[in-house]
């Protein structure tokens, strides 16, 4: 990590204290009182450069969307938890947040970045049940074989993913199982995540 200024410093000190005292990542407008400064925008400046630094990664239209990226092996990171999501709406929005768990960071490969609420058993066959947390890593590329998070038709699902020569292949692995192809120009069809792991709903 680039070194990192006395401010910088006190802001990432600032952000793992309050993680540790309430399990989840503080607002801006938290840090902008916490901290004493008087705009919000020298905050943000101040959370881009750590992210540019590599100790923080910030995601967009979240509220509480700061997560810490300097790990140590017994490191716990708060992650959102995201619930029933309105056709349309961004998966972070916030009044998709049902509230926030926290995991070892060292459990999960790539960085997870949320977790998803899963209603039903379209993937029961694949050993994901319904209530249980789905781990995801944010990003818009999958490899065939993995879980994805997809956007169809403005509603989010979660399938299996398959891309060959000009077509993507998604299918529920429940016991009723259902395939859908699209072709790679198909603007209907947007990937949100893939699934790195599962957190078994303690109920199931």
């Amino acid at each position: 990590m680039d070194k990192l200024t006395i401010r910088q410093q006190q802001v990432l000190d600032h952000i793992q204290k309050y993680l540790d005292d309430s399990g989840f990542p503080p607002t801006i407008a938290e840090l902008t009182q916490a901290l004493k400064i008087r705009s919000a925008n020298a905050i943000r400046d101040h959370l881009r450069a750590l992210e540019r630094k590599g100790a923080i990664k910030l995601t967009a239209g979240a509220s509480r969307g700061i997560r810490l990226c300097l790990q140590t092996e017994d490191t716990i990171v708060s992650l959102p938890i995201i619930g029933q999501i309105a056709a349309g709406a961004p998966i972070l929005a916030t009044e998709h947040i049902e509230g926030y768990q926290q995991i070892g960071h060292s459990l999960f490969t790539p960085c997870p970045d949320y977790l998803l609420r899963i209603h039903g058993m379209s993937m029961c066959k694949s050993g994901i049940l319904d209530s249980d947390l789905l781990v995801v890593h944010k990003t818009s590329v999958a490899q065939n074989g993995q879980i994805v998070v997809t956007r169809l038709d403005q509603k989010v699902a979660v399938l299996r993913f398959k891309q060959t020569l000009d077509m993507i292949h998604l299918h529920t692995e429940g016991d009723d199982s259902s395939k859908t192809d699209y072709t790679l120009s198909d603007a209907e069809l947007v990937i949100e995540g893939v699934g790195i792991g599962v957190i078994r709903n303690e109920l199931t």
